[in-house]
């Protein structure tokens, strides 16, 4: 269940314990224009998810649930409202400011993979390695990919990879960094049951050996009652 009424006084009462939580969510709201006048995808959302915690939001396709995730990730900017990732305001940041804060703080992994296609598979797992500077990236990349299987597909651009493998390529890009906070948006979305099966426990193991805030959108019933916690969207608000 979410938060609600008292999620402000859980984060005060986190605060005054000196216990931060890694995500804090306040008022958030999100509306676009349209022919009508104005469409509300995000009514006023409030709730907190606490560090190394796993959360699922669930919800009909048309929800909110994706736009509330790309919200938390600085992906989008909302109409109303504070997102506040491992105590930073991300709101308060400009655009570059909330990219630097993604790089050093955020694995993220989308239903659709999002490879670079023109890179193999170990050089986009190097990627945000290079990004950040890291010596070793090549290593680092390579330890991460044999933990996900794929040590004999190091050099295959992700054309020649199964739609399974390409995901597990994404999980190694995002968990190479060791981020705090990994957001995963429809992770097996594009898979079938059997690989989408793999790639989930995958995934769960990944966080458990990282001890990362997992927070990931799915319809999958089964998928959100592997998470900590379940909070529930519909027509835009938590239910």
């Amino acid at each position: 269940m979410p938060d609600g009424p008292g999620v402000t006084a859980s984060v005060v009462a986190a605060t005054a314990s000196g216990l931060q939580p890694a995500i804090a969510v306040s008022g958030l709201a999100k509306r676009v224009a349209d022919a009508s006048g104005e469409l509300t995808i995000l009514h006023e959302v409030d709730f907190t998810v606490q560090k190394a915690e796993t959360l699922a939001i669930v919800g009909a396709s048309g929800s909110g649930k994706s736009t509330l995730l790309g919200l938390l990730a600085g992906l989008d900017t909302p109409s109303a409202g504070k997102v506040v990732l491992d105590g930073v305001d991300i709101y308060a940041l400009d655009e570059d400011g909330r990219a630097a804060l993604r790089k050093e703080k955020l694995g993220f992994v989308f239903q659709s993979f999002q490879l670079l296609p023109h890179l193999t598979a170990l050089e986009n797992v190097m990627l945000p390695l290079e990004l950040r500077g890291a010596h070793h990236a090549r290593e680092s990349a390579e330890i991460m990919l044999e933990r996900v299987g794929l040590s004999s597909r190091l050099k295959h651009y992700p054309k020649y990879l199964s739609g399974g493998e390409q995901q597990r390529v994404a999980l190694a890009r995002a968990f190479v960094t060791e981020p705090p906070l990994l957001f995963a948006d429809e992770p097996t979305g594009s898979l079938d049951a059997a690989t989408g099966e793999a790639v989930i426990r995958l995934m769960f193991e990944l966080n458990r050996q990282h001890g990362s805030t997992l927070v990931l959108v799915t319809h999958d019933q089964a998928m959100a009652a592997r998470c900590g916690r379940t909070i529930t969207i519909a027509a835009g608000r938590l239910v």
